[in-house]
């Protein structure tokens, strides 16, 4: 695959007469973003969102919890008219969605009542071209003009998300009941105990008519908590995949799809489809329409993400499901459903990601183009000659590229000129082999402006979360991923993707399960080593850092060896057993941990697995950053830590984020924690 605008990047690493623009935590917090590209079923536009913190006109106090703003631009998708603001991003406008007609665009906004998204739409108008564009996914002659902005509901309880239907009369929405009379008096006279296990909203499938604006509930699926909607390309049912609760842990064990009739709201249901199941498409097949999905490889809780596909019976449920990336050394990330083809998927692939097609004839995947870096969001058209998507490279941050499937993308959006003057550290791809021979790879920036030969250099190690993450060969500038924040300050910095990560199949990943802190701790110091013998690290300045799964793993690595300076550990776990009975996703930590604790009086499993155990032996100081409101990673996680190191004498610092959970995304929160995590290391290391 090959991209119009890259030769040359502006944000590559190039001499120049200018001083290079200073690379501040201010910068980087304030930095915009594209997400969610849609391409028009005709091919012919690309919507997507742009998210920034709040402008200072909008009265807003700086967005939701001073966290980012939406807005949606409009651009075409051969790039032949330059993207245009849709909306403004005094609100949260998010989620764009095509009309079947390509004559409209939905997308939700909660500008009638900040944190309360509703659904609206703006109806586009294409000027007639001069007969020297040709085909359905030929690009318009001039830009698109822009109807008024129409709410279309007024949904008390807010719109989750939304899915124009093929009829164009009907939108599928899901939403949470509207609060009762009752409720709303108990929430204001403050009679409001919760009932756990009952205390998060089901969100429901609802049908609402264009043109009464009437809403529908499809109560065929009881209280079941609808995810997401693909309708059959030829106007026909709704999947619809489900959990039995609106909590993530036991939800995502126990999801299940059905097929709806849009007309009727009958419902048809198939069962389970397995473990954190997601992003189900319709194609058709010469033996009728198929349905299928991403979930984890079949008989695992851990493991690698599968293409499950299975033909909907009449009636009764689903026949087992057929595995269509079994045995693969890549890893399936996404699906794209093609009206009048089968699906396109992305595939990440060691440090790169390669885009597929599904060959019917085979029912294997066939590769039609491979990207260094990061490919993401992708969106097809309905010929599935056009995509949309999101990529990035080692210097150019994420931004909107479109164009022909397997041909040559252009990019549309330009979200972060201000970059464009910043020096930045040299990337290079790193491979070397584990303790017990497996290849690996991973990531190195240098401190900017320098060369290897110059080395040695104080070395921060970044770990990735997840385990089931990566570092892909991309752009990634935020207080999670801050390895160029880090360059600036003079560190070499190594992006390490151990075994439990994704990109290698399913067997590298589930090496994770029961075992955290095993071979996926040996590969990251395997990594350390190797950048010391090649004389890049300094072994007697060595830090490390992580958010989630790998503050984990930056706790876990100072309790097993003295060689580290430094540590941060960001929304990490110090005791697999306690997150298991106390963390958003219950049982599958507890699959990673080992045990739960309740099966019996220990030692358990999750014990040889935890941090906390291994506290007496720590002697690094550590800098802990955790969110308040957390439920990913309970604060207790960082409690229990911080005064295990305090009993001990280790030298630490908590540092707790109010109204934040898993993520930061206040702006004063962003920036405290950029400075706090640089004074860390320039002080220790």
């Amino acid at each position: 695959m090959s991209y119009r605008r890259a030769k040359g990047s502006p944000y590559m690493p190039q001499p120049s007469a200018a001083p290079p623009t200073p690379l501040t935590a201010e910068l980087i917090a304030d930095l915009a973003a594209a997400v969610t590209p849609a391409v028009s079923p005709d091919g012919r536009l690309v919507a997507y969102g742009v998210l920034a913190h709040g402008r200072q006109d909008s009265g807003r106090d700086g967005g939701r919890n001073g966290g980012p703003q939406g807005s949606i631009l409009i651009g075409a998708a051969d790039g032949s008219t330059p993207p245009r603001e849709l909306t403004d991003g005094t609100a949260d406008d998010l989620a764009p969605k095509w009309a079947p007609d390509s004559a409209s665009l939905y997308f939700t906004s909660d500008r009638a009542e900040p944190g309360t998204p509703q659904l609206h739409r703006i109806r586009i108008r294409i000027h007639p071209d001069d007969g020297s564009n040709s085909g359905p996914d030929s690009g318009p002659d001039f830009g698109p003009d822009f109807g008024p902005d129409e709410a279309l509901t007024t949904w008390r309880g807010g719109i989750a998300d939304h899915h124009p239907l093929l009829d164009g009369r009907t939108v599928a929405l899901l939403a949470a009941d509207e609060p009762t009379a009752e409720q709303e008096r108990r929430t204001a006279e403050r009679e409001d105990a919760k009932v756990w296990g009952r205390h998060l909203p089901v969100t429901r499938l609802r049908l609402l008519d264009l043109a009464t604006g009437a809403l529908r509930t499809v109560t065929g699926l009881g209280d079941r908590h609808v995810v997401e909607v693909a309708q059959r390309p030829d106007g026909g049912p709704l999947a619809v995949l489900s959990w039995s609760t609106a909590e993530l842990g036991p939800g995502v064990l126990t999801a299940e799809l059905h097929l709806v009739e849009p007309e009727s709201g009958a419902v048809h249901d198939l069962g389970p489809v397995g473990a954190e199941a997601h992003s189900p498409v319709w194609w058709r097949h010469e033996d009728g329409w198929h349905l299928a999905h991403l979930a984890v490889t079949p008989g695992e809780l851990i493991g690698g993400l599968a293409v499950l596909d299975t033909v909907p019976p009449a009636s009764g449920p689903v026949p087992e499901h057929c595995n269509l990336t079994a045995e693969l050394t890549v890893c399936p990330a996404e699906l794209a459903q093609v009206a009048d083809g089968p699906p396109l998927a992305l595939f990440a692939d060691g440090l790169d990601t390669a885009l597929h097609r599904l060959d019917p004839a085979t029912l294997r995947f066939r590769r039609l183009s491979h990207h260094p870096g990061l490919l993401t969001g992708v969106s097809a058209s309905r010929s599935g000659e056009t995509l949309a998507l999101l990529a990035s490279t080692a210097y150019a941050p994420k931004e909107v590229h479109a164009g022909p499937t397997g041909g040559p993308l252009t990019r549309l959006s330009d979200t972060a000129p201000e970059l464009r003057g910043v020096g930045w550290g040299v990337q290079e791809r790193l491979a070397y082999r584990a303790a017990d021979g497996l290849p690996l790879d991973g990531l190195l920036i240098l401190p900017v402006g320098r060369t290897r030969e110059e080395g040695p250099f104080p070395l921060v190690t970044l770990v990735h979360g997840g385990p089931y993450g990566r570092h892909a060969d991309e752009f990634a500038l935020t207080v999670v991923d801050c390895g160029q924040w880090l360059a600036t300050a003079g560190y070499a910095v190594f992006l390490a993707n151990p075994r439990g990560g994704s990109g290698h199949g399913h067997e590298f990943a589930a090496t994770a399960a029961g075992a955290v802190g095993g071979a996926e701790w040996t590969d990251v110091l395997g990594g350390i080593d190797h950048l010391v013998a090649e004389g890049v690290a300094d072994p007697a300045r060595l830090g490390i850092s992580g958010w989630s799964h790998g503050g984990f793993l930056a706790a876990w690595a100072i309790g097993r060896t003295d060689r580290f300076k430094a540590a941060v550990m960001g929304a990490g776990i110090s005791d697999w057993g306690m997150q298991a009975g106390t963390g958003d996703w219950g049982l599958l930590d507890a699959a990673l941990g080992g045990s739960t604790g309740w099966e019996g009086p220990g030692p358990h499993r999750h014990d040889r697995q935890s941090p906390i155990s291994y506290a007496a032996a720590i002697r690094t100081p550590v800098l802990i950053l955790h969110g308040e409101e957390d439920t990913n990673v309970p604060l207790s996680q960082a409690i229990h830590f911080q005064r295990a190191l305090r009993h001990f004498g280790v030298e630490h610092e908590l540092r707790v984020y109010p109204r934040e959970g898993h993520g930061l995304r206040e702006r004063a929160h962003q920036l405290d924690a950029l400075r706090r995590i640089h004074a860390w290391f320039d002080r220790l290391l």
